[in-house]
Parts: C-alpha cells; sequence; structure tokens
C-alpha cells in the first residue's frame, strides 16, 4: 500500500478544472479527478488554518479539540488530563498514528508545524522534513525534497508521504520566471463592473481598499499582489495572481506524478488531493483572506484515487475534511477511535454510494467569530465577532444562484434561518454533552477581546478610514465596538 497526500495550502475548489473553473488551472490535478472520486460538498469543520488542521490530525471538531483560533488559550490543544495515558490519543489516533498501526512508513514534508507552533501536527510521523520557511516556501523548493524522499522510498511498499504546497496562500508570490498563462484569459464570467462597484462600499480587513489585511502600502516584493483594487485591471490581477499559485503548483504535482510513473507505482499509488480550507476572491466583499466561516473559506477540494477503484465519479454528499480519519480506518480494516467525530465514506469510495450528512456546521474563530449552517442550497452564517467588516448578524445564501455570496437573503427568508439556527442548536448540544469539558472555544475567543487577527486594531484602523474619507464606516464601527475605545 503506498498513499500520497498532496495539501494545498488555501486551493479553492471552484478555481480548479476539474469542479467547473473556466481557467485551465489545473491539469495534472484534473488528470487524477478523471481516474478517481471528486467530491462535490467537502468542508473543513473550523478554519482557518491551524484550526483546519488540527480538527483534520485529530478527527475532532475545533470545539472538542479546543483549537479554533489562531492565538491565545484557543490556539492550543486541551489536554488530556487524568484521563491521558501513557502516551496521548494522538499516538495511535491521530492521522499519521493511524497509518502507523496499518504499517505504513509515515513522512512528512511541511513547514506548518513550525508556522503555527502546531507541534502536535507532527504525531505519528516517520520522518518529519521542515522545508524551512514557515509557509513562505515557493513549489521549487517544496518538490526536490519530495523527488529526493520518493528516488529512495518511492518503489518500497507501505508508505504515505504527505506533502505540503503553499503556493495559493496569500500574498501570491509565483516566482515571474513562470510569466502568466493566464495574461490573456479573462476574467470569469461572475466578477463584473458590477460586482466591482458594489465592493467600494465594503469595509474592514481584505476589502477592495485594504487587501493587506488593514493597509494597501505597495509590496514591490510581491508583483502579483495588488493591495488595493480599484479598476477592473487590478481585479485580474487579484485573480491571476492567486490562480498562477495554484497552476504553479499543479505544474510541481505534475513531476511527482511522473517521477512515480517512471518508478512503475503510480498506478497502484492512493493519491488524496485536498487543501486545509479555500480563499474568499470576492465572496462577502472580501478578497485574498481565508478569513470567514463560508463558502469561500470553508468548502475546500477532495480528490481521492484509490486503487482497484478507476473512473470518474462524482459525490454530492455533505462531509467534513475530519471525517477522513475513520474511511481510512475502514478502507485500511483499522479499529475506529471513539473520541473521533468524523464519519465513514469508505462505502462511497469502494461502492459510490453516496453516504453523507443531512447539515454540516463550519466556524471561523481567528479573522471574525462565526458558526455556519451548510444545507440542502443553503449557507446560513451568524456572526458573534465581525472582525471589523460590519457584518449582519445572519447572513444567508442562496448557494444554487449565488455561489459566490453577493445577495443576503436573511430577511426575504426568515423560516429558512430559524430552520439553521434549530441545525445549528443541535450541534451545539452535542458537542457539548459529549466532552469532558463545560467551555465553549469560540466563547473564550470572545472573551480574550476578539478573533487575533482582530483584537486590537480597530482605533488605528478608524483613523485610517477617517483619513482615507471614510467617517461615516469609522463611526459606525465605532457604535458596533465600543468596547474597544474605552
Amino acid at each position: 500500500m503506498r498513499l500520497l497526500i498532496l495539501d494545498i495550502d488555501s486551493m479553492k475548489a471552484d478555481h480548479l478544472g476539474c469542479y467547473g473553473y473556466e481557467r485551465d488551472t489545473s491539469p495534472n490535478i484534473d488528470r487524477i479527478a478523471e481516474e478517481g472520486m471528486r467530491f462535490e460538498n467537502y468542508y473543513t469543520s473550523d478554519a482557518p488554518c491551524l484550526p483546519s488542521r488540527t480538527a483534520l490530525m485529530t478527527g475532532q471538531f475545533g470545539i472538542h479539540n479546543g483549537v479554533v483560533g489562531h492565538g491565545g488559550v484557543a490556539a492550543d490543544l486541551r489536554l488530556e488530563g487524568e484521563a491521558r495515558n501513557f502516551q496521548d490519543r494522538l499516538a495511535t489516533g491521530s492521522l499519521a498514528g493511524l497509518l502507523r498501526g496499518a504499517g505504513l512508513k509515515t513522512a512528512l514534508i511541511s513547514p506548518f508545524p513550525e508556522r503555527h507552533s502546531s507541534w502536535a501536527f507532527n504525531a505519528g510521523f516517520n520522518e518529519i522534513y521542515n522545508t524551512g520557511d514557515c509557509g513562505m516556501e515557493e513549489a521549487e523548493q517544496v518538490t526536490p525534497v519530495v523527488t529526493d524522499w520518493l528516488e529512495r522510498h518511492g518503489e518500497q511498499d507501505d508508505w504515505c508521504l504527505y506533502v505540503n504546497y503553499w503556493d495559493p496562500h496569500t500574498p501570491y508570490r509565483t516566482p515571474e520566471k513562470f510569466g502568466n498563462p493566464f495574461k490573456d484569459v479573462p476574467l470569469p464570467r461572475w466578477m463584473t463592473e458590477d460586482v466591482l462597484e458594489k465592493h467600494r462600499d465594503v469595509v474592514g480587513p481584505h476589502s477592495i481598499h485594504e487587501i493587506d489585511m488593514y493597509w494597501s502600502n505597495p509590496l514591490p516584493q510581491f508583483p502579483r499582489y495588488p493591495t488595493k483594487i480599484e479598476t477592473m485591471t487590478d481585479m485580474k490581477r487579484m485573480f491571476d495572481g492567486y490562480d498562477c499559485g495554484i497552476r504553479y503548483a499543479d505544474e510541481q504535482i505534475g513531476k511527482i506524478l511522473n517521477l512515480l510513473a517512471e518508478q512503475g507505482v503510480l498506478e497502484d499509488t492512493a493519491i488524496i488531493i485536498t487543501a486545509d480550507h479555500g480563499e474568499n476572491i470576492g465572496e462577502l466583499g472580501i478578497y485574498g483572506e481565508h478569513g470567514t466561516a463560508d463558502q469561500g473559506t470553508c468548502r475546500i477540494p477532495m480528490i481521492i484515487r484509490w486503487p482497484g477503484r478507476h473512473g470518474r465519479t462524482v459525490d454530492h454528499a455533505f462531509h467534513y475534511s475530519l471525517d477522513l480519519l475513520p474511511t481510512l480506518a475502514d478502507l485500511l480494516g483499522q479499529e475506529k477511535r471513539s473520541h473521533w467525530d468524523g464519519q465513514s465514506y469508505a462505502e462511497t469510495i469502494k461502492h459510490s454510494v453516496e453516504n453523507g450528512r443531512d447539515y454540516l456546521i463550519v466556524s471561523q474563530c481567528a479573522h471574525v467569530c462565526q458558526r455556519s449552517v451548510r444545507f440542502e442550497n443553503w449557507l446560513y452564517i451568524r456572526t458573534y465577532h465581525d472582525g471589523y467588516h460590519l457584518f449582519d448578524k445572519e447572513m444567508l445564501f442562496d448557494l444554487e444562484n449565488d455561489p459566490h455570496e453577493q445577495k443576503n437573503l436573511a430577511q426575504a427568508y426568515p423560516e429558512v434561518c430559524k430552520e439553521a439556527v434549530y441545525y445549528l442548536n443541535e450541534w451545539h448540544d452535542e458537542q457539548m454533552t459529549t466532552m469532558s469539558f463545560d467551555n465553549d472555544p469560540l466563547w473564550t475567543v470572545m472573551k480574550e477581546g476578539g478573533p487575533y487577527h482582530a483584537k486590537g486594531h480597530l482605533p488605528m484602523y478608524v483613523e485610517r478610514l477617517r483619513k482615507t474619507g471614510r467617517e461615516q464606516l469609522a463611526q459606525k464601527l465605532i457604535d458596533r465596538h465600543p468596547e474597544e475605545f474605552k
């Protein structure tokens, strides 16, 4: 058994050709999708990077494992306490721990544990290769490490190699020598002058006025990354920069696939291609960030090509990324752990039987504090801290007709919102009654002053709004968050 897991940071599902994107960003990823199963409604339970990969590694929601943010108490795993044995649960119940239990040699090529001090992500790996630049690596820095490992181990049996590419992550930094494959390719059809005009009234970090968080200072070292969007030319630069990151990583993936083919092991290697989260490129009026609990941030690609099962299949059921652990346990004949929150979809992979959930709850507590419900064609977003975007407390989007979240329908469909709140409360009750802790880490974040990437920045941002002629928006933020001016 050989297993290759390709985790491409910040890669949106709907910017891949196999998911219907009109730009040619992902020919090598599309090739694997043609031979395997593509999951249409696959979501990270907790966003962004640190909460997402912690949920994947532990098989638990952030509310259970404790990691929902990027700083403070809610960025650390909960301690097992009195129930801890000689080894903790991660030793055998993590992603890599599970695979080692199945007899696989496990290797991780990623800077992620160092980037977020997420040392628990290393749990279970026999070998760990830190590519050394805390997530600012270009793909060409990562691939030589991958090829070196495969040249030494690829033809052996029973291994899992987990590879992390970062190129779609902000700031978009694909090397200039790569060129721009999208130079003469128009913007996606949905992105129009009308959308840009509407977004001129949006406030908050990563709006068109401040792409680089709270600022719009030029970043000459990142020529593909605009710091503000004033024209459709700027907008195209934004899309091209992001899409080049995906295409650049995809070309490196092609090199890995070619090496496996040369070794004669590609056909019997299981391949999983996914991401930790997506990226908002216009969703909710946000650009170049993964800072909300919405479709743009929380929907992720999941493509699985499993040996013995060939031919393109599409699954439309609802799944979380944390469902991967019980699924792999079933596929590899391993025992499932009682503390996992995931549900196996192994039957979907083996027999194309849709076996998903009725609804999903996705969370974000690093840039905003939100929990959202994904059900039927709806996305309901409930905001507890708006991260200085002036979001309504309730937002509702019809993703079938508005996949990029441009029209809030909450006031038009109050009964749908009530149904969503029922699902949210049912989920919350279940989580609180199935753990030994008595606190919800979302509220820990709130009591610590708000999400890590927001707290403390409002006075400075209000001053910037005033200096740039947006006094009315400054006053709205002061009225919304008076506690920050005491």
